[in-house]
């Protein structure tokens, strides 16, 4: 029986928080999956029980695409994505290429790129809204990442790291940095990204955060060896438990952002 009490979205199925899998026998979970509001990306692999994981748990929500980039698993950190978009690198095939075109929601724009740091999930970071880039990145994909997935561009490092994909991840809601940031660090990252901010590990420990979980604003997977305390500090930062998965939340904020914008003050 429907509480008429409790908001639509609330009688939807049971909210996904954070979820501990692995790839055969990795918990790099990051590596193997692209996670964002619209798809998500698991590698192609000999066991069935990754793809099953993120099929069980998405699959009423947003497509889940089996697939490899360049003949490559690791699909996860060869792709940067979000809701608008998705940037593959050039050693995609052509054949891998229309396996995705054909998969993804039509919204989703699909941009091969020519970058030398062609890992680009492991030199970009981005929400639906911000991404923090390599200092060294090409200006030309800088201009096609911020087109194609309508992402404002910052040049940054993590903890002297330049490797800013690897060792952040950020949602809409909130956002996990390398355990070495310094508070002055995380206060000047948290204004850019406009989220909360905390320093964090996954996987017992493990600074490569990316490559450890991947997150989107309702949910989180993340590497089987995430102790409790790592995984509270995930559905915390990220919150986890009061989001819902559907565009209310995303079409709220874009509205108030296109009312804003052109809606002069009476």
């Amino acid at each position: 029986m429907i509480n008429e009490d409790i908001p639509i979205f609330n009688q939807q199925k049971s909210i996904v928080m954070a979820v501990r899998t692995q790839f055969e026998n990795s918990s790099e979970v990051g590596v193997f999956a692209k996670l964002t509001n619209t798809y998500c990306l698991t590698a192609v692999g000999a066991c069935e029980n990754f793809y099953s994981t993120f099929e069980g748990e998405l699959a009423d929500v947003v497509p889940v695409v089996h697939c490899q980039i360049g003949g490559c698993r690791i699909v996860g950190r060869l792709t940067v994505g979000n809701r608008h978009g998705l940037l593959v690198p050039n050693t995609t095939t052509d054949q891998e290429l229309q396996h995705l075109r054909n998969s993804l929601p039509d919204s989703v724009k699909l941009q091969r790129v020519e970058e030398r740091l062609s890992a680009l999930g492991n030199v970009i970071a981005c929400n639906d809204y911000v991404a923090l880039v390599h200092p060294d990145l090409d200006k030309e994909t800088e201009e096609i990442l911020a087109d194609t997935l309508k992402v404002e561009v910052f040049r940054q490092t993590i903890a002297g790291n330049v490797l800013v994909g690897s060792y952040c991840v950020f949602s809409n809601q909130g956002g996990l940095v390398h355990p070495k940031t310094k508070v002055a660090d995380q206060d000047e990252l948290s204004s850019l990204l406009q989220v909360p901010l905390v320093a964090g590990t996954v996987n017992r420990g493990s600074e490569v955060l990316a490559g450890g979980m991947v997150v989107n604003d309702w949910c989180a997977f993340c590497g089987i060896d995430t102790t409790t305390t790592e995984v509270s500090v995930i559905e915390s930062v990220f919150k986890l438990g009061d989001a819902q998965p559907s565009a209310i939340a995303t079409e709220i904020r874009d509205s108030l952002v296109d009312r804003d914008i052109s809606v002069p003050f009476q």
